[in-house]
């Protein structure tokens, strides 16, 4: 399995600002989730970074707004290969998110690495999620990014 994942959602109650749209900090949190399914989807769950004491760890996030998304709209978000270090200790990943007539509505981009919960430090990640990550379809502004592990 591979190419360009998606999620869908459905904007709630508790997802809107007093301007009645998709909350800023809501883009990132359906960004989130739809990264955390993807791993699933791959054979790591969620229990799997506690298990073997490891996690995402986001350095930059920017977030583009094309049109607003409103309460009860539905929304497909889906997740791209922006860059990978060769190593896979850094990575970028693209959220789109679309309306469900095909309309681009945000665009996240988020640049972070893998924090050992032990050693407190970046690290190189397994190989399911390096796999996992390369096997995405990647951007038209893919680009190969330095790794994070100091020598």
């Amino acid at each position: 399995m591979s190419g360009i994942f998606e999620k869908q959602f459905e904007v709630g109650w508790r997802n809107v600002d007093p301007n009645g749209h998709l909350a800023n900090t809501d883009y990132l949190s359906f960004a989130v989730d739809t990264r955390i399914a993807y791993f699933a989807s791959r054979g790591f769950p969620p229990i799997d970074f506690q298990k073997y004491s490891f996690g995402p760890v986001i350095k930059t996030e920017t977030i583009d707004y094309f049109r607003e998304l409103m309460l009860l709209e539905k929304v497909k978000v889906t997740m791209e290969n922006g860059g990978l270090a060769k190593d896979g200790s850094r990575f970028r990943v693209v959220n789109n998110f679309y309306k469900m007539d095909g309309t681009r509505a945000a665009r996240v981009a988020s640049i972070g690495g893998w924090l050992s919960f032990k050693e407190r430090k970046l690290i190189v990640p397994p190989e399911i999620i390096f796999n996992a990550l390369d096997s995405l379809t990647k951007t038209e502004d893919f680009e190969e990014l330095k790794s994070s592990i100091k020598k």
